[in-house]
């Protein structure tokens, strides 16, 4: 697929599969609705106060049909929102087409390869010259590291002039981070601490997330602070739609 946004009529951003599948997915997502009546209480009890008017919210998360109806809360309580997956084979093609046309910025499609996986998380993370997210919702943490390479890669540009070398990495993913954070060095060298200053915090859903956060709290290298969703007593005993739910009121405090 071609790695180009693309817009809306009314302005928003998107890259889906198929924008065309939106009616499909906005009926599975009315269903979906009734089946998560956690999310729907906060729009009744929230939506009209709009406690995240003015929030930005950058989510990389499996955009699924349950995860469109976390996104519409979110707006609904007022936040503008910018959406990736977090794994190149969960996406719903038409949940993410609905969403791209009704709500959200979104950039994810079913069957991503790696380089269009990375492609989209940097798309989610980048709200233009005012600076990135200020709540990220994170699942498996990769855009939290995108942020935090970028910020390494970034001081090192500023001390030495030295670039990441995807070379110097036997990791072919990783290869690919290092490729984006060094080009992106070229139009904005602040980048990622721009986003830095303006976050509040993420909220981290896997183990393997968790695992890294902690890891960065005793190295002292963590830069904004993190909700850990996954330990939760929610998760713990119930489903991925459920963890969804106790997300909102995670960011709400």
């Amino acid at each position: 697929m071609s790695l180009s946004v693309e817009k809306t009529s009314s302005g928003r951003e998107y890259k889906v599969k198929d924008l065309s599948q939106a009616d499909f997915g906005r009926l599975e997502i009315e269903l979906a609705e009734v089946e998560m009546p956690g999310l729907m209480a906060c729009r009744a009890e929230f939506g009209p106060s709009k406690p995240f008017a003015g929030a930005r919210i950058s989510g990389s998360l499996h955009m699924t049909i349950q995860t469109a109806v976390l996104i519409e809360t979110l707006t609904t309580l007022g936040a503008e929102v910018r959406w990736c997956s977090c794994n190149i084979f969960s996406t719903q093609d038409h949940a993410a087409a609905a969403i791209a046309r009704d709500s959200a910025a979104v950039f994810a499609w079913k069957g991503e390869t790696l380089e269009e996986y990375w492609w989209c998380t940097e798309r989610c993370l980048d709200w233009g010259e005012g600076g990135g997210p200020d709540l990220i919702v994170d699942d498996g943490g990769d855009a939290t590291l995108l942020i935090h390479e970028g910020v390494k890669a970034e001081e090192e540009y500023e001390k030495t002039g030295k670039v990441p070398d995807p070379e110097s990495t036997d990791n072919a993913e990783f290869k690919i981070v290092l490729t984006i954070i060094r080009d992106g060095l070229k139009s904005d060298p602040k980048k990622y601490r721009k986003m830095k200053e303006r976050l509040v915090g993420v909220s981290e859903e896997t183990t393997t997330g968790v695992k890294r956060l902690y890891q960065m709290q005793e190295t002292g290298t963590l830069l904004f602070p993190a909700i850990n969703v996954n330990d939760s007593v929610t998760k713990s005993k119930v489903s991925l739609t459920t963890c969804m739910v106790a997300a909102t009121p995670s960011l709400m405090v």
